[in-house]
């Protein structure tokens, strides 16, 4: 193997292809990249059996001259080390070639780097997936979706299924849910498919994998196709492939949970009752977010937080369209706070169906997307 590439992109592309690979995955194989050069150019692949990410760089892209190969070939390289030196090269281009069956020499300016490879024969073949289940949509919303939903998957193994967001597809709609039992994320968004009648459900995605994602997509309208299997899905970001395997598991059944009548409700600045809360908490330690919040006269609450041992404090904030009965309610302000760092909108409408119920928070000037969240019950 042998050829010659652009720093630039080929930095750029070595960076996401590691973002799948481990250092503390038991295989030692998989801790490395794998590189293969064809006449057509230079496709890089990084696992970590739970995602992979395959990038392809042509020869030739737009009229741009970016690989020039030299010679045919394939190695698997320490991804670790590999992608360090490749960034702080010092060169426009990139030269790696291979001496003996497994080791590199990597060129650029005046550095020479060689570094030792593992056979790429040994390293595991990425799924062929049935592309029966596919829809597309942009990759800014894509992104949105993910920040919008991700932080409210579990961080507790106890119920591995929750760990993930839950994706399924009815009339013609995407609908994305994350919950830990205490707090519920739900985004909707519209999409493009071929199969008019195609619709799904309880298909989870780790939330590492999305995570993971988020970072590789760009800030653009550019269509992501997404193919949907049993126990894969697969993300087409251009030349770039994105395999995450799927959690086993049955989702909780969630549009039960979201009420639809409420006894209480108000619309708040999303940033003023964001700050407000973040004030409320300066004095907890951190193990308590209670909060406290009361209605008091036409639209105005009082938002408290009590630390027995540091203090108290209280603060009061306008609303608007304030209706139903007096209500005092506590939860926790650290989630509710999560939340509203993600919501776009300037005003939030805020509906109770009681003290002891869950809540729901959801933008004014839209209904895409939906927080639902548990009081905490104090004495």
């Amino acid at each position: 193997m042998h050829f010659v590439i652009e720093r630039n992109r080929f930095v750029h592309d070595v960076q996401n292809v590691a973002k799948a690979v481990s250092s503390r995955t038991t295989i030692p194989i998989l801790t490395g990249m794998k590189l293969v050069a064809t006449n057509e150019g230079v496709t890089l692949t990084g696992s970590d059996s739970d995602i992979s990410i395959e990038t392809f760089i042509p020869a030739e892209e737009n009229d741009q001259h970016l690989v020039d190969i030299k010679q045919e070939g394939s190695i698997v390289l320490q991804a670790r080390f590999f992608a360090e030196i490749v960034k702080k090269l010092p060169g426009e281009q990139i030269e790696i070639s291979i001496q003996d069956p497994l080791s590199a020499t990597i060129r650029s300016g005046s550095s020479v780097f060689t570094l030792n490879g593992l056979d790429p024969e040994e390293y595991p073949r990425l799924p062929q997936l049935e592309e029966e289940r596919v829809f597309r949509l942009p990759q800014d919303m894509l992104k949105n979706i993910i920040r919008q939903t991700v932080f409210a998957v579990s961080a507790q193994e106890t119920r591995p299924v929750l760990t993930g967001v839950n994706l399924e597809i009815q009339n013609g709609e995407l609908i994305c849910t994350a919950t830990d039992s205490r707090r519920l994320a739900m985004r909707k968004s519209s999409i493009e498919r071929n199969d008019q009648e195609l619709t799904f459900e309880n298909v989870v995605i780790p939330g590492k994998s999305l995570t993971e994602l988020s970072r590789i997509l760009d800030d653009n309208d550019e269509l992501t196709e997404v193919v949907v299997t049993e126990n894969q899905i697969l993300f087409k970001l251009g030349h770039t492939l994105f395999f995450s395997r799927l959690l086993d598991g049955k989702y909780p059944v969630t549009s039960s949970m979201i009420p639809t009548q409420s006894k209480t409700s108000f619309s708040v600045q999303t940033k003023s009752l964001l700050h407000t809360l973040e004030r409320a908490l300066l004095l907890s330690d951190g193990k308590n977010n209670v909060v406290t919040l009361k209605t008091l006269a036409e639209n105005e609450i009082e938002i408290t937080s009590v630390s027995p041992e540091i203090g108290k404090v209280t603060e009061d904030l306008s609303t608007s369209d304030q209706d139903g009965e007096e209500m005092r309610i506590s939860f926790n302000g650290k989630i509710v706070i999560d939340a509203l760092k993600v919501i776009d909108s300037e005003k939030v409408n805020i509906m109770f169906t009681g003290a002891m119920s869950a809540f729901v928070v959801r933008p004014t000037d839209h209904d895409h997307y939906l927080h639902l969240f548990s009081p905490v019950r104090t004495y």
